[in-house]
């Protein structure tokens, strides 16, 4: 009894405490957001909504650039040693050597003061152009010796499209460094443009340079693509009997090997093609002429040697000669 009655008292003494404690201290609410936060948020919402997004702005136009070490840059990052004023003046476009005399000019500066410095880079990409156009063409002559003018015509033109140049172009940063007088590039000025890298870099350090260069990221770009992607052939039937007429070998014959489902909605067939009695390739398809017809796109590719379990391309580094290993290896 005695032991209860004293932790009630010692409680309510503790009680006392703590509530003469609690007045001396003054508690205040922190929502962690201002309360003007939600109506900017929604304004700001419905702004975009109605006005779109912002136009795009060039990364020149942004902080903290510098158009000399963002070149230099570049260089160290491809490993090249291009000299910096060609470089620069393969990032200069015609449209924006244009544009930006007219704005001088609209400013009310005379055309003595409104001339730029800087060079275009039309003979820099002409020039990148036609070694570009040359070296694929050797390049594919020379991994696929038996493939026809058209084929060696469609694969240069496939790598030298628009397409793969400017997402090459892109992934290599020179849309960043790009002068154009528009935002975003449009792709014929990244072309141009990275055609006048290639120039650039063939004036400065050689066509086996430049042919590396291209080799390592134009040519890489064939990895994984199929030859009948890359060339249309209407009548793959008659380019085969041309082909094989050409080597001495009699007309193919087309024979149904095997099929399954002939009789449900899905059936599948094989076709083979066979010559001088030899089986020449064979292939699937949904109807009979279908199967015949990736037959004849197979056995085309075994006789251009651009199958799928052809041998890899050699994309090894060079090999640098004795004298500059030894070289590196003194200075070092």
């Amino acid at each position: 009894m005695a032991s209860g009655y004293m932790i009630n008292r010692g409680a309510l003494t503790l009680g006392i405490h703590c509530q003469r404690v609690c007045r001396n201290i003054s508690l205040t609410q922190v929502r962690e957001k201002k309360r003007w936060m939600r109506a900017y948020t929604y304004i700001m919402a419905k702004k975009l909504k109605l006005e779109g997004p912002p136009p795009p702005k060039p990364r020149s136009q942004k902080p903290n650039w510098d158009f000399h070490a963002e070149v230099q840059a570049f260089n160290s990052r491809l490993h090249e040693n291009i000299n910096l004023e060609l470089l620069k003046t393969a990032f200069v476009s015609p449209c924006y050597l244009q544009a930006e005399q007219d704005r001088r000019q609209g400013l009310g500066m005379d055309s003595e003061t409104a001339a730029l410095v800087l060079r275009e880079n039309t003979q820099l990409s002409m020039r990148g152009a036609a070694f570009t156009g040359s070296f694929l063409t050797d390049w594919c002559r020379a991994s696929f010796p038996s493939l026809p003018n058209e084929g060696v015509a469609a694969i240069v033109g496939h790598l030298t499209g628009s397409d793969v140049v400017c997402r090459v172009a892109k992934n290599l940063g020179i849309e960043d460094l790009t002068m154009s007088a528009e935002c975003p590039i449009p792709d014929e000025v990244l072309c141009s443009t990275f055609m006048a890298v290639i120039g650039a870099l063939q004036e400065s350090s050689g066509a086996e340079r430049a042919g590396f260069f291209l080799r390592d990221f134009l040519v890489s770009q064939l990895i994984g693509k199929d030859l009948f992607d890359m060339w249309v052939v209407v009548d793959p039937m008659g380019l085969l009997m041309e082909e094989l007429t050409h080597r001495n070998f009699p007309p193919p014959e087309p024979r149904l090997i095997r099929s399954a489902g002939a009789s449900t909605v899905l059936p599948l067939y094989f076709v083979g093609l066979y010559s001088d009695k030899k089986l020449l390739a064979q292939g699937p398809g949904e109807t009979v002429l279908a199967a015949e017809e990736e037959a004849t796109r197979v056995a085309l590719r075994k006789l251009y040697g651009f199958t799928e379990s052809r041998r890899p391309s050699d994309f090894s580094p060079q090999q640098q000669p004795q004298h500059q290993i030894a070289q590196t290896i003194c200075s070092n």
